[in-house]
């Protein structure tokens, strides 16, 4: 199978590690495991040291499917399988699903995978554009107008990275009703659920929605904890079942370890939530009270998420801007072209005060001088 760069990916490998200032990442500043024990008022976590270093349970132990059961209303432990985090949960979900010759309604920007395996699988993928003058909300008559007796998954990012737009409860609804008439799968990549910044921190989730509904979900966001590697997918118990065939050939089971720190974290989710939310709140508001004073960038604020896309009034693509940006000042942020969204780049405003304070200093000073 023969697939396009991860661009995405690959520019983040080459230029992260030198930076500075990085203002490229997704994830709330991560919990140390020190931290996530005194949130979870466990002083000493005899049961991990006693613990012997086996495969555990293949598809996630009862105790961490209980933990992910909780955050979804419909659905039961069968309903879920554990993964190597969301982006092997994704790829999962298209192996399973997607046959060669078959459509993708793929709503971008979002992850690459949404579009690139589905390609490399032999799938048309056909790419919705939210708009930016629609405050990044997806028009549904987009949809519709992509359909095809041939469409057979719509993908959708809820919170959207990199806009950080939230659909609307009443919007996945009609959606649902969209693809419900056509007898489709949805992919919700719910990385994000829980981090709604308007209403109802979480919003609806797609697998409790519709029995077609496929959600995935992460440690690596919502819950600060991107090194435990763990995800998984929640749908229908065929499509589980099905899941767990091809899953046996990359995963076998994820760590002992990573299972048991994230079903601490998922048991103990409010207290990490309130950490979190303090956290964004902060970061919001210095990205905001930076974008009024800055003239040649603009951007609408995100609703939730971690990240919000900046549309900058220069006429420079976004690679080679991104690239001199860190040469001269440190300042690493990720190129819009990555994202299919040239013209714009993506920050990420839930990291070090400091940090974050400085890069956007730094991003003015240089955008002013070309």
């Amino acid at each position: 199978m023969r697939i396009d760069t991860f661009k995405i990916e690959e520019w983040m490998n080459l230029y992260c590690p030198s930076a500075k200032y990085d203002l490229t990442t997704t994830c709330i500043e991560p919990l140390s495991i020190r931290e996530l024990m005194t949130i979870s008022g466990i002083a000493r976590p005899l049961e991990i040291f006693d613990t012997k270093l086996t495969y555990g349970d293949i598809h996630g132990s009862r105790r961490l499917k209980s933990a992910i059961k909780s955050l979804y209303r419909n659905l039961e432990l069968e309903n879920i399988t554990v993964t190597h985090g969301a982006i092997g949960a994704n790829q999962l979900v298209f192996e399973s699903i997607l046959d060669k010759g078959d459509e993708v309604i793929a709503v971008v920007p979002a992850y690459q995978q949404h579009y690139s395996i589905p390609k490399a699988l032999g799938a048309n993928a056909k790419l919705v554009f939210l708009r930016e003058e629609n405050n990044w909300q997806l028009n549904l008559n987009d949809i519709k107008n992509a359909l095809t007796y041939k469409t057979k998954l719509i993908c959708l990012n809820n919170p959207n990275n990199p806009t950080g737009a939230v659909i609307p409860d009443e919007t996945l609804k009609r959606i649902v009703e969209i693809a419900k008439s056509h007898n489709i799968w949805i992919l919700c990549d719910e990385a994000y659920r829980g981090l709604n910044l308007v209403g109802n921190p979480y919003s609806e989730s797609i697998a409790d929605l519709y029995e077609r509904g496929v959600a995935t979900g992460s440690m690596s966001k919502t819950y600060s904890l991107p090194g435990l590697r763990v995800g998984w997918i929640a749908g229908r118990i065929d499509l589980i079942n099905e899941v767990n065939k091809h899953r046996e050939y990359n995963t076998i089971s994820v760590s002992i370890v990573d299972d048991y720190y994230a079903s601490v974290a998922l048991e103990n989710k409010d207290k990490i939530s309130q950490r979190n939310f303090a956290i964004m709140k902060n970061g919001l508001n210095i990205l905001n009270d930076w974008l009024r004073g800055e003239v040649y960038v603009k951007a609408n604020l995100p609703q939730g998420g971690t990240t919000a896309l900046l549309r900058y009034k220069k006429d420079i693509p976004s690679r080679t801007l991104c690239r001199n940006l860190q040469q001269a000042t440190g300042v690493a942020l990720l190129p819009g072209e990555t994202m299919e969204m040239e013209g714009t780049v993506r920050v990420g405003f839930c990291i070090d005060t400091t940090v974050l304070k400085t890069g956007l200093k730094e991003f003015s000073k240089f955008i002013r001088l070309i």
